[in-house]
């Protein structure tokens, strides 16, 4: 029957609650960047909690396996420099036990949690991005509530302006109210006054009933078809009402766009779907490059000259009558006459200038291909890089936290802070040269991963041989030894130039 250790039960007691406690808050604060940002996009929507509880779900779970490497190098960290600091990783070592042994159940349970961060990625993170995609592009296409402030123009709704100067919270009526009607265009203007009125919304949540009363109206005239000079006056109608209401379009109803809209995307696509995406593109560039001089080749020059009467239907098969081949293309020209002449000679130029165009038109349509073939390589190969992350910044943390032997949240957080801005500087810099082209895109993608490998392997190395190089006490006697040598040195040059 297999048994847990029990200093295995004590690493993994020692580590999971801090790797839960770090993940959370990194979540979180990853969670509030993307509220920060898009804050703008969800006020005054009148969006129900619901909705805006699925959002955050959806946005929670897009930033899950990019919250786990730094949460993983955290708790390592922590882990190893709480038991450094209280010298239980000191006993254990006295006890004939090794690092990597000491690392064992993490090492095994960090690589189980890389494999389980890469089926997110591939099956459900794809999966939650179009969701998420597809409710901000429906806040963002979504009307604002209703909320008109006083003394100041209300411009939210599209076409009108509106100025309220006094609002009764109770009864809900506006009073001394100014509308500016441009929904037929600025030429066409309206403007209405009102001493009061009342807003509502229709039942079906596409209209908006304005209600006035007691008020005048005052509109443009059509412009006549005669012609109007600068110095004309322009002609007016007034008119007074005592009621009057204004159906205004404005839809306060919120619809989730259709997910297959945004299927294009890159980072909502699984591998089998990235993959089969750049075969395809792949295939298409290749038949481009394959047919694009051909059909060059055969536009410009080709299908000018040759003897229409000589050619067979669908057969591109030389002819003994063509006599482009048979006898060159000078003994060919000289026979024709002038007229035949000047109209091959305008019909060669034609084509001649519709091949730059046809070239450009094709360049660009292949700049395109490879931009997003780019984006869907990065994609593919993201899903790789995010999830041995994890692994590699174990690597870092549990030896680093081993060598400074500092617990807590103070020294640990900096370096781990630090570490990660170092790492997303890094990869952000090489997916971007690798978006544009400039490098390779294996080298753009993985160059972050090659710093973390190269960090991982030094630090594991200088922990199982129990390294000083963190040590403030060992800092200290060497800058002591330093600075006494350069004393002795001084009195001795003195000491010289006095003689």
């Amino acid at each position: 029957m297999f048994r847990i250790k029990k200093l295995y039960t004590f690493i993994l007691g020692a580590f999971l609650p801090l790797l839960l406690v770090t993940f959370s808050i990194c979540l979180f604060v990853l969670l509030m960047q993307y509220l920060w940002t898009s804050i703008a996009d969800m006020v005054g929507k009148g969006v129900g909690v619901g909705v805006l509880l699925q959002f955050f779900s959806y946005v929670s779970m897009w930033f899950l396996p990019n919250a786990l490497p730094l949460s993983v190098l955290m708790a390592s960290l922590m882990a190893f420099g709480n038991l450094g600091e209280h010298f239980e990783l000191t006993a254990m070592k006295a006890a004939g036990i090794s690092l990597l042994k000491i690392m064992k159940p993490l090492i095994i349970f960090v690589l189980l949690m890389c494999g389980i961060s890469f089926v997110f990625q591939n099956n459900i993170q794809p999966r939650a991005r179009l969701k998420m995609a597809a409710i901000m592009v429906s806040l963002r296409q979504k009307s604002p509530e209703l909320d008109i402030p006083e003394g100041i123009f209300y411009r939210e709704i599209t076409g009108y302006n509106v100025f309220v100067r006094k609002k009764d919270k109770k009864s809900g009526i506006l009073h001394d109210m100014m509308i500016y009607d441009y929904s037929d265009g600025f030429e066409n203007a309206k403007v209405i006054v009102a001493d009061s009125g009342k807003l509502k919304v229709t039942e079906d949540k596409k209209y908006l009933v304005l209600s006035l009363y007691q008020g005048e109206s005052f509109e443009n005239m059509k412009a006549s078809k005669r012609m109007s000079y600068a110095n004309d006056p322009i002609p007016y109608r007034r008119e007074t009402f005592k009621f009057r209401e204004v159906l205004i379009d404005f839809d306060t109803s919120f619809s989730i766009e259709d997910e297959s809209v945004l299927g294009s995307r890159a980072d909502g696509k699984n591998i089998n779907d990235l993959v089969a995406f750049i075969d395809s593109v792949k295939v298409g560039q290749d038949s481009i490059n394959q047919h694009g001089v051909a059909y060059m080749k055969r536009t410009a020059y080709l299908n000018t000259f040759k003897d229409v009467a000589s050619t067979r239907s669908g057969s591109h098969k030389k002819s003994a009558n063509d006599s482009l081949f048979a006898d060159g293309f000078q003994s060919y020209f000289d026979r024709l006459s002038l007229d035949k002449k000047i109209q091959s000679i305008q019909s060669a130029k034609s084509k001649t200038d519709q091949v730059p165009m046809d070239y450009a038109f094709t360049v660009n349509q292949q700049n395109d291909a490879n931009t997003q073939l780019r984006a869907y390589k990065i994609q593919l190969q993201a899903k790789f890089t995010l999830s041995l992350a994890c692994l590699l910044f174990f690597f870092i943390g549990a030896p680093l936290g081993a060598i400074i032997r500092k617990g807590g949240l103070g020294m640990p957080t900096v370096l781990s802070v630090f570490l990660y801005l170092t790492y997303y500087t890094i990869n952000d810099f090489g997916t971007k040269m690798a978006r544009t082209g400039t490098w390779d895109i294996w080298l753009g993608v993985w160059l972050s991963t090659f710093l973390l490998l190269a960090l991982g392997i030094f630090f594991t190395y200088q922990a199982i041989n129990d390294s000083t190089m963190f040590n403030a006490e060992v800092w200290k006697k060497g800058f002591n030894r330093v600075t006494k040598a350069l004393k002795r040195k001084r009195p001795a040059k003195a000491k010289n130039e006095t003689n």
